[in-house]
């Protein structure tokens, strides 16, 4: 059954921790989606003949999502485990938190990008400061009118910020699904493809547990949120802010972890770098 940790408001913005049977589908895989402990586990398996996922039942416009992932253990080269919101059609907006195996002993890659009305190449990468295939740990994200920040165990690694008054697209209208999957990108997960999957090793197995949702359900065309005015007083998550000491916390991170920025690539973007990029290094 749904734990139900706090109803904010009635039929209105939900608090849940999630039961995997009650609040997902799976989207591939056949039996390789497997739910465990009265579904509060679950785990996805990976072979040459399939990956597998799964996904939200309900769609969201806004909240804070959390997720505790124990990754592929070993050599996971070639492998991708994900967590990511996405938005239907043509011109979707996407949160994505990728984790690109690598071979035994070298470090997973998190691999986050940005997409806003079909538009990404937004991509920042970083190794993490701890061995994520030992035990579980919680990868969140906090998406509200004014950014979209990416959290590690609670610590923030990279905020977008709602620079639409300065002409970058933002996600704000479109409502997302929450998606996770396991599957086989050999052709540039490690070492931009060069390092193989090794299939001697399969299944590769990631496992899933923790599901948190503080969010604005979509259903039927309209969000069950309350007023942005309602909602603000109310609900601490959607007016948060990254505090001086959370903005520096996240600059240490970057400083220390990060290994790829695309607002740092400027062979990749000869004509300019995007307009959000010029605009962080005013800010």
């Amino acid at each position: 059954m749904l734990v139900v940790c706090a109803i904010l408001i009635s039929s209105s913005v939900v608090a849940l921790a999630g039961n995997f049977y009650q609040d997902f589908d799976v989207t591939f895989g056949d039996g390789r989606v497997q739910v465990l402990n009265n579904g509060q586990l679950l785990t996805l398996s990976l072979d040459k003949a399939s990956g597998s996922g799964f996904r939200s039942k309900n769609q969201y416009l806004y909240g804070k999502f959390d997720m505790q992932i124990k990754l592929v253990p070993g050599n996971s080269a070639g492998t991708v485990t994900t967590f990511y919101l996405h938005s239907d059609g043509s011109t979707w907006d996407e949160v994505d938190l990728e984790f690109l195996g690598n071979l035994s002993g070298d470090p997973y890659i998190l691999h986050t990008n940005l997409y806003s009305q079909g538009k990404g190449n937004r991509e920042q990468q970083f190794y993490l400061w701890f061995d994520p295939t030992a035990d579980f740990h919680t990868y969140s994200v906090l998406w509200n009118p004014s950014h979209i920040v990416y959290y590690v165990d609670g610590t923030p690694i990279r905020e977008f910020k709602n620079l639409e008054a300065a002409g970058v697209a933002y996600p704000k209208s479109q409502p997302m699904t929450l998606y996770s999957s396991l599957w086989d990108a050999e052709d540039w997960a490690t070492r931009g493809g060069l390092v193989k999957t090794d299939w001697s090793q399969a299944p590769f197995t990631a496992s899933f547990r923790g599901f948190n949702v503080s969010a604005c359900v979509w259903s039927n065309g309209a969000s069950s949120c309350p007023s942005s005015s309602v909602a603000t007083a109310k609900y601490p998550w959607f007016s948060q802010q990254l505090d001086a000491a959370s903005q520096q916390t996240m600059k240490s991170v970057q400083q220390k972890y990060m290994i790829y920025d695309y607002c740092q690539d400027t062979k990749r973007f000869p004509q300019g770098l995007p307009l959000e990029c010029t605009l962080r290094t005013k800010s």
